[in-house]
């Protein structure tokens, strides 16, 4: 049988990325013995390790050293650009959600992140537009199947979505079923890419643990996604800065971090983009872009996604 040339170049790019590990871990362990563990993970052609030190913090997980991965702010603070300007709530209007496209075009965020029903409505509403239109998959337990999802992505780019917020299979991941998740991310990420639409795969750190976290991290930067996001704002915590860390470090300088939930004031944004965000999902945007302090109130025609659902 004639070798698979894509199965042989990722297991050397494996190889060789874990034996650059383990010899970084192997002058630690002569200089510090005992200092730390690792576990290893691997399902379907994905290998994952993530290192403690004895206090139980994440000291080394893929290829990346943690030290070197921190995001920065960056020189341009206007947030606008790095804002996906959410309207995820069950019982948003279309009046809601015309206002939310207004809102968009006026202060050029990055996109509009809405639910599928109102993806060919913000594609009409935008057309013209830099504002992308970003929809939600698997939304919000992320407990459909795998075809069901790679379906939902195919229908929602059919009808203009131009970037795609996934949420993982939570259940399987902490059961440690690697292989499901990886193959419920690569299936929305292959219907995505086919079509050169962007995705974010959202992890709903509120349920993990750190090991969790990182683990479902590296899933996603192997799966092929864009970016890793934090939260839906429907499990009972959203981004923080602590979170954002540990996924900057999981996956490095090159993919997109995604900040989502709780995030509603000029602070807690440019907290979220020093901790290393480089998108930030939240309902209170226009608060947000007014800067430090932001306004009591924002007026008629503003934030009026205010309401949960991030």
């Amino acid at each position: 049988m004639k070798p698979d040339a894509k199965l042989i170049e990722q297991l050397v790019e494996i190889i060789t990325r874990e034996v650059l590990v383990a010899m970084a871990e192997e002058e630690q362990r002569v200089d510090h013995p005992d200092a730390y563990q690792c576990k290893f993970d691997c399902a379907d052609h994905l290998c994952v390790r993530v290192c403690y030190d004895k206090m139980g913090n994440v000291i080394n997980a893929g290829a990346e050293r943690l030290t070197s991965t921190l995001g920065v702010i960056p020189q341009d603070m206007n947030l606008a650009k790095y804002i996906d300007h959410t309207l995820l709530k069950p019982d948003a209007t279309q009046q809601e959600i015309a206002q939310l496209c207004f809102e968009a075009r006026k202060y050029g965020f990055a996109s509009v992140c809405v639910n599928p029903t109102w993806v060919s409505l913000c594609s009409q509403l935008l057309k013209g537009s830099p504002v992308k239109v970003c929809t939600v998959i698997g939304f919000p337990l992320g407990a459909t199947s795998s075809e069901t999802k790679a379906f939902e992505t195919e229908t929602a780019i059919q009808q203009g979505a131009t970037e795609i917020d996934m949420v993982i299979n939570i259940g399987a991941l902490k059961a440690r079923d690697l292989e499901t998740v990886a193959r419920d991310i690569r299936g929305v990420v292959n219907a995505a890419h086919a079509h050169g639409i962007i995705v974010k795969v959202i992890i709903e750190t509120s349920l993990l643990t750190d090991e969790e976290k990182t683990i479902a991290s590296l899933i996603s930067k192997e799966a092929g996604a864009d970016f890793v996001k934090t939260s839906t704002g429907f499990a009972g915590g959203g981004a923080t800065v602590h979170d954002v860390e540990l996924m900057r470090k999981a996956v490095g300088p090159q993919m997109g971090v995604k900040a989502s939930g709780g995030v509603k004031t000029f602070e807690d944004a440019a907290s979220m983009i020093k901790a290393g965000a480089t998108r930030i999902g939240a309902s209170a945007g226009v608060k947000i872009i007014q800067g430090p302090g932001g306004a009591s109130s924002t007026g008629n025609g503003s934030n009026s996604s205010s309401s949960k659902g991030y």
